[in-house]
Parts: C-alpha cells; structure tokens; sequence
C-alpha cells in the first residue's frame, strides 16, 4: 500500500504507516496493492476497487483502539494506557518497554477492555500488540508505542536498539530526546558509541531531537557495539538536565543486504555479497512510486492493520480505499509507511510482472500468516531488524536520510558535518 502522487502534499507521504487514531481507532496504516488481474499495473481504478472491497469481506470486523496514541512522548504513567475493541472481543494483549519487560495488565470479564493492573515508569517507552476476534472467530490486529512523561527538569534518550540484542548490518544507534536539545555539543560529548570492529562511529544530529550514530559503510558482521550514556547532570537546554548514566552493548549479525529492482520486479537477497535467494515482487504502481535509496528495516509485524483513510488513500465517501486488517509478514523501511510485505489479495501472477501497490513492496503470502512456504514467511524468517532493503530503478526520489533509520543515504562528508563533537 503507498503513496497517492497527485500533489507532493499526496504522495507517498501519504504512505505513513506510523499509527493514527482514525474514528477512534488506531490505524497502523501503510501501502497494499496488487490486484486479480495481472494486467492491472495502476493499483487503482474499477480493478483496484475490486481487490480492496474482496480484502474488506475476507477481513475481521473488529475495531480495535489503543490509547495514548502512537508516538505520544508524553502520556501518564497511571491511568492513560489502555486497549479496547468494538465489533469483537479481545483475545491477547501484550504491554512490554522497550528492552521487553513485560508489563502484567488483565483483559475485563466482558473481554472488551485490557489495562495494565500497576503504575508504569517514568519517561520509558512502551509497546502494545492487540488482538481481537469478531463474532466470526477473524482476528484483527493492532500495535503501538508510546513513552510515558518525564520531569519537566530533565530529559531523556530513548534509543535503539535494544540492549542485548542482534541486529543487521545496517542498525544505526538512534536517539530521540524526549525534550529539544540547544546544548548539542555537551550532550554528544556525553554519548560514546563504539565498535569491537574499530571502525570510525561519527554522530550525526536530525534536529534538536534526535541523534544518530554510524560508521562510514556498514557495521562488521558479528561485531560487538558499545553504547555509552554519561548524561547525569548534564544540561542540555536550560534548566533541563540529563538523568541517564547506562551502558549498552549489542551484537552484529551476518550481512544481509536485499536488492530489489522495480524494472525486473526480482529482488535479490545477498549474504555476504553472494545471492542467497531471489524472489519476485510487486512494487509501486506507475502512479505511486516506491522511493528508492538503502533502507533499514526498523519493525518486524507478523500481522498488522493497513488503513489508506489515514494515508491520504481515500474513496468519495472518506472512508479507506483500503483497510486490511491482517496484513502478513510486514516489516518496516520508513517513519513515512514504507514496508515490505507479504500479499495475500493479490493475483500470484503479478509478483515478478507488475508493479501495483500504493507505494510499498509486496511479496506473495498467504493469509492468516501460517504458511512457511510462501516468499513472505521466508523472507519474513530471514530478516532481522537492522538488515538493508536497497531499492532500485522505481523512478522515486531517494528517501530522505530521517524517514527511518535511513542515515546510509548520506554521504560520509554530509554526516559527519552534522556532529556537534
């Protein structure tokens, strides 16, 4: 699903799959495509209406919202967080920080609510995966983040990835302060980022809110990076000072880069260089574009909802051209709602002969996300977060180097001019 390219103001910006509360609802929305006929290259028109009304039928009725909504940076820490649904009962939520603890929460008696039963943390993040059945036994899906408010006199770091982790060559070391930064050079000065590699790691600041750390190609395979956070006392605006003294450390896995060409509609996935797989695909329709550039993937969803009403991708009547509830295998590329994914509504002829999504990259699935042979369950299963999606010949602008953890589309000189240290 993508972007509409009437105006910049409708294009592919429209493609953001960052959640949205829509009609009360929280819309983790993002690009679908493809269509029965092979021979429909547009993703739109009589043919394109056709698959999204079929893909609505097959799909639950359940509603689900999850509050605060996505990307809050301020919600309560006592009685904000909370999931209900509509059209359908609840069957698993699950409440975890960001370094996966998990949060104890009960589901009500009428299984129409979920809340977590103690106060969560000051100024941490958290993320919630919802699932609900309607009265038909289909299951529909939400997911979302948020991170709790902090004191007015400091601020924090939240960052990615996680401690502990394994992650692909292409994982930056991303920062978001919860509070605008004026003192960027003390507070970089208080963030080490190293490589057991040796390599060069030079930060590089997106705004007054977020700073990001790589070396100048991409991290080592099975190299260790050490994060280092020595904010305590430190003023980064006035008044506001940092609480955070941490060290985290995570790991490099095998090198993983994936080439997918919108001319051949093939991509390649390399490891090492040396081509492990290819797999056709369907990228963005002539009119809806796929941007090009490199990639990382930043979300991994084995279902999740795709809504166009929140994209931009909308009929006569307001409501979504799409609205798919149970997308297979989604994994994310951008903060903009570019995604890599599996299709199970579109004809299996498309993939490797036309380009028909709203503006993401599609591969062949299989409902319910259960089938393990399909290209969207093995690509799903050979992905971590962190790993390179390079796209290629869609005729796009390259994406932005903020629109994700999308650094790699700056050159080495750029970024390094944007250090404070």
């Amino acid at each position: 699903m993508g972007k509409r390219v009437m105006t910049n103001s409708r294009r592919r910006r429209g493609l953001s799959v960052a959640s949205a509360l829509l009609g009360g609802v929280l819309a983790l929305s993002a690009c679908s495509g493809g269509g029965g006929d092979a021979s429909a290259d547009s993703g739109g028109g009589d043919s394109q209406a056709a698959v999204d009304e079929a893909a609505a039928k097959k799909t639950s009725v359940a509603e689900i919202a999850i509050t605060p909504k996505d990307g809050s940076n301020d919600a309560s820490i006592n009685n904000s967080a909370k999931v209900t649904v509509s059209k359908g009962t609840l069957t698993e939520v699950t409440m975890k920080t960001a370094d996966g603890t998990a949060v104890e929460g009960e589901i009500s008696a009428d299984k129409k609510s979920w809340a977590p039963t103690g106060q969560l943390e000051r100024s941490t993040t958290y993320k919630v995966t919802a699932t609900a059945e309607d009265s038909e036994g289909r299951a529909a899906h939400e997911n979302a983040s948020f991170t709790t408010v902090s004191p007015d006199n400091s601020f924090i770091g939240n960052f990615t990835p996680e401690d502990g982790s394994t992650v692909g060559v292409g994982m930056p070391v991303s920062i978001n302060f919860d509070k605008a930064i004026t003192n960027k050079a003390d507070v970089q000065k208080g963030i080490t980022v190293s490589s057991s590699s040796g390599q060069e790691v030079v930060g590089h600041w997106f705004s007054a809110n977020r700073l990001d750390f790589r070396p100048e190609d991409y991290w080592k395979e099975n190299s260790t990076v050490t994060l280092k956070l020595a904010l305590d006392g430190v003023e980064g605006a006035e008044g506001v000072y940092g609480v955070q003294q941490k060290t985290v450390t995570f790991k490099i896995g095998r090198n993983q880069v994936s080439v997918v060409d919108a001319k051949t509609k093939q991509m390649k996935v390399m490891q090492d260089g040396k081509t492990i797989k290819t797999i056709p695909i369907s990228a963005g329709s002539p009119e809806n574009k796929t941007y090009e550039g490199q990639m990382v993937i930043s979300e991994k969803f084995k279902e999740t909802r795709m809504n166009g009403a929140t994209v931009g991708f909308t009929d006569d009547d307001g409501e979504g051209e799409y609205d798919i509830k149970d997308v297979p295998h989604a994994m994310r590329l951008s903060t903009s709602g570019t995604f890599i994914h599996g299709n199970y509504w579109g004809a299996k002829s498309i993939f490797g002969s036309v380009n028909t999504s709203h503006g993401c990259v599609g591969l062949s699935d299989t409902k319910g996300a259960n089938d393990p042979n399909t290209a969207g369950a093995w690509f799903y299963n050979n992905s971590m977060i962190g790993d390179v999606v390079v796209v290629e010949n869609t005729g796009d602008e390259t994406i932005k180097p903020d629109n994700g953890l999308n650094g790699w589309n700056m050159d080495w000189a750029q970024w390094k001019a944007g250090s404070e240290a």
